[in-house]
């Protein structure tokens, strides 16, 4: 019986090339191993949120969301909870300078980030100019929407102090007001651009 066969050949060829090549590597082209993944959960865990300039902590499961945090532990219930699924745009804030439905974050991820709610707008007890332009234009109905409304509208005027009517409406196409106070939305949010708002 021949001891070589094409299969022992095939393998003694690639342990062959194997072994050069381990020869040629340097310990620097040995990539290193990925960091270990830092796993939250499936129990509470600390974390420190950053909110309207003061940082809060709490105990919450890593499943648990910005809104469920803001609302259910920490008392800041501007923000509303409707759909729940991100469509409504009731539940917006400030996350970074950065409009999000706070029902699609997770409170965890949301540490070491600045967060504003519609609370947080109120500077020495004096409403945001938005806010006031809401409440003297009549742009709410039952104010499940406003907080959202009114913080996509800062976010807006942030940006662009001047914005056209279509700029306005597609700066607001993610909220939604279900009482048709919609037409009374638009015009505080140009009265607001425009300064037409008392002091």
């Amino acid at each position: 019986m021949n001891p070589f066969s094409r299969r022992s050949f095939l393998k003694g060829l690639g342990t062959s090339a194997i072994a050069t090549a381990a020869r040629g590597l340097r310990a620097a082209d040995v990539p290193a191993p990925p960091p270990e993944a830092h796993t939250l959960g499936p129990g509470e865990t600390e974390i420190t949120l950053h909110i309207n300039g003061q940082a809060r902590s709490l105990r919450v499961e890593p499943r648990v969301t910005l809104l469920d945090a803001l609302r259910n532990r920490l008392e800041y219930t501007a923000a509303k909870e409707v759909c729940d699924r991100g469509t409504c745009g009731a539940c917006t804030v400030s996350v970074d300078g950065r409009t999000m439905y706070a029902c699609m974050v997770l409170a965890v991820d949301a540490v070491g980030k600045n967060i504003t709610t519609t609370e947080g707008l109120v500077r020495e007890g004096k409403q945001d100019v938005v806010q006031r332009a809401f409440v003297e234009n009549d742009a709410l109905m039952c104010g499940f929407c406003t907080p959202g409304f009114i913080m996509s509208t800062r976010a807006l005027l942030d940006k662009n102090p001047h914005p056209t009517r279509a700029q306005i409406v597609k700066a607001c196409s993610g909220n939604l007001c279900r009482c048709g106070a919609q037409p009374h939305i638009l015009a505080a949010i140009e009265k607001a651009a425009n300064g037409e708002v008392s002091a």
